[in-house]
């Protein structure tokens, strides 16, 4: 059996995976991608008067997501701390993010123990230990929404992202915060916000607040040692 908690864990998981891949894979990239969002960002306000001196340019939802979208696969190192609410002590993990277009997430935890989530398509893979659990994800519905959605952000299709969140993006590309509410009830039931923080194309933090007070604080590593990294970086136009 799949329990609440689990799948609420899951949920947490692959919220952090895709979003924190979808920034990473970008990093060693991030000089010519920067250029090409303060050249998007140029071109948008040419029609307006110029700004006066130290004024911070427009910085909006599209141009993070056209960030985020534009690699295709990548793996990262991750640090995550979960609160329980049970618990004085917050219970450390750490291991790879993996991300495969078209729709293959994959968070790998190495310590304390090892264990595994895998999403490929409509499948769901678990690994602990010896086990492996399998099973369809459109089973899940307080889970399915979630994948899918993160699916979208690698994508960088922001309309998708707003069929599962509410979405409010504050700051600018140099310090922006971004705040997730799911809108679908059984999401809602789990998960109460998903909240982030980032400079340019790299995401810093995610927090995953989960009904009842748990939550989940990842952060964004180096990519492990002989790993191939992220995808080249699209040629400039």
């Amino acid at each position: 059996m799949y329990h609440d908690r689990s799948a609420a864990s899951l949920a947490a998981g692959m919220v952090a995976a895709g979003l924190l891949i979808s920034g990473s894979c970008l990093a060693a990239g991030g000089v010519a991608a920067a250029a090409r969002a303060d050249a998007s960002m140029a071109t948008a306000a040419a029609p307006e008067a110029p700004r006066a001196a130290g004024t911070p340019a427009t910085f909006d939802l599209g141009q993070l997501m056209k960030l985020l979208g534009q690699r295709k696969q990548g793996e990262v190192t991750y640090e995550q701390e979960d609160y329980f609410a049970i618990l004085d002590q917050p219970v450390p993990s750490s291991g790879v993010l993996i991300y495969r277009a078209p729709d293959r997430l994959e968070k790998r935890a190495l310590r304390p123990k090892a264990a595994s989530l895998i999403v490929v398509g409509d499948e769901l893979t678990v690994q602990r230990g010896q086990r492996t659990y399998r099973m369809q994800l459109s089973a899940y519905p307080q889970v399915a929404p979630l994948v899918e959605a993160m699916r979208d952000t690698l994508a960088g299709n922001e309309e998708g992202l707003e069929r599962v969140f509410k979405v409010k993006l504050t700051g600018s590309l140099q310090n922006w915060k971004l705040g997730l509410v799911p809108l679908d009830k059984e999401v809602a039931r789990k998960v109460s916000a998903v909240e982030m923080a980032g400079k340019r194309d790299e995401i810093r933090s995610v927090e995953i607040l989960q009904v009842g007070g748990d939550r989940s604080v990842m952060t964004l590593g180096p990519p492990p040692a002989g790993a191939a990294g992220t995808d080249p970086a699209p040629a400039p136009p």
